[in-house]
Order: structure tokens, then C-alpha cells, then sequence
């Protein structure tokens, strides 16, 4: 493979804070998909939901502590260091610069976000640039809205092979072996409870929110 054909993976969203079930489904990606490289990024200012309680670069510090030194994943500040609202669609513009026009540029995302993609900013703009693998559920039946069906179905392949054949524009359904059913806000809940998160989050993660008094 030369080196223009990297296969490069982006994983956002809020860590909020950083659990096991984010770091185990980061893992299996990056082996699924065979990847250089898995980028973490958490969101400066999710633009679905409402502001999180704990300062972005407080959740990027607990990232780096979850990841550690696992091969293969880096804590991603990019979205950080922009002002506004965090669009995918910037950040893949941003990742496909470095990475170069030939590298296999892939998006991925849970299924509950997937079935708001046409709410997104510039949905198409996102398969311009990048390639989208939902993490599927379980038993995820569902049919999907007509209007993500028209943005998607056309798109759609069904293997990873498929999907690397070209550096940007399909979309892929992938189950991981074990997904976790880990909620960061039952977490939080907990957290705020004084009730113990042990075996939810990273030994190191839950030791900086113990020091910080996070989540209190």
C-alpha cells in the first residue's frame, strides 16, 4: 500500500465523559477497517445537543487519559481550536487536506446519529470527502427515513473491501463484536450521585475526574 493510500479513520463526539464502551468500539474499528490511524475528536459545541458541563478541553484531557498509548488512536483537538459550531464536514475538509486525496478517508458514526444525517450541515458534502461506517445494533431492523434512504442507498456496499476500493463516497453498516451498552450520561448520573463508576470508564479517566471533582 503506499503511503498516499492510508486508510484514516475519524471517530467524534462529545465524550462526555470518555468511557469503555467509546475506547472497545474505537478499537474494533480500527482493526475492522484496517486503519493507520483513528482520530478521537471530541466536539468543541455539538450542534444537536445542548452545551456539555464540562469544558471541552477538561473531556479532550480525559480522552488522552482513556487512550493512553493504544496503538492506533489519537486524541484529535481540532475542533477545539475552531470557533462555532463543529460541522463533520469541516473537519473532514481539514483531515482530507492532510491525509491527501488518495487516502481512504472513512467517517464513523452510531446508528442513532446516522438516522438524523439529512439533519445534519451539508450531508453530501460529508461523501464528497469521506466514506460513512454506521456502528449498526444489534437486531437494527429498522427501515430507515426516506429521506436518509435517498441520501445513502445509492451509496451503499457491503464490505470493508468494497468500501476501500475508493477514497471517499459510500457507506457501510458494520457491527463490532461487543458493543457496549455504556451511557456517558448514566455515568454522569453517577457521578453526580456519588455512586461508583468503576468498570464503566478507564482506571486512569476515572482518576482524573476523582482529582478534578468533575461531574460533582
Amino acid at each position: 500500500m503506499s503511503q498516499t493510500e492510508q486508510r484514516i479513520g475519524m471517530l467524534g463526539g462529545t465524550f462526555d465523559p470518555v468511557h469503555l464502551g467509546h475506547l472497545r468500539s474505537a478499537v474494533e474499528l480500527h482493526e475492522a477497517l484496517s486503519l493507520d490511524r483513528l482520530h478521537m475528536i471530541p466536539a468543541q459545541q455539538p450542534p444537536l445537543r445542548g452545551q456539555p458541563q464540562v469544558s471541552a478541553r477538561q473531556r479532550l484531557e480525559l480522552l488522552k487519559s482513556g487512550i493512553g498509548d493504544t496503538p492506533g488512536l489519537v486524541a484529535d483537538d481540532r475542533e477545539l481550536r475552531r470557533d462555532g459550531p463543529s460541522y463533520s464536514a469541516d473537519t473532514l475538509a481539514e483531515l482530507r487536506a492532510e491525509y491527501g486525496g488518495r487516502a481512504r478517508l472513512v467517517m464513523a458514526i452510531g446508528f442513532d446519529a446516522f438516522l438524523r444525517l439529512t439533519q445534519w450541515h451539508q450531508p453530501e458534502r460529508l461523501f464528497e470527502l469521506a466514506h460513512l461506517v454506521v456502528i449498526a445494533r444489534p437486531g437494527y431492523g429498522d427501515a430507515l427515513p426516506a429521506s436518509l434512504t435517498e441520501l445513502v442507498e445509492h451509496r451503499r456496499v457491503d464490505s470493508v473491501e468494497a468500501l476501500m476500493q475508493r477514497p471517499y463516497g459510500s457507506y457501510l453498516a458494520l457491527e463490532l463484536p461487543s458493543l457496549m451498552a455504556i451511557s456517558a450520561t448514566y455515568i454522569r448520573e453517577c457521578l453526580e450521585a456519588g455512586k461508583s463508576v468503576r468498570y464503566l470508564l478507564p482506571d486512569p479517566v476515572d482518576q482524573a475526574i476523582e482529582q478534578g471533582g468533575l461531574y460533582r
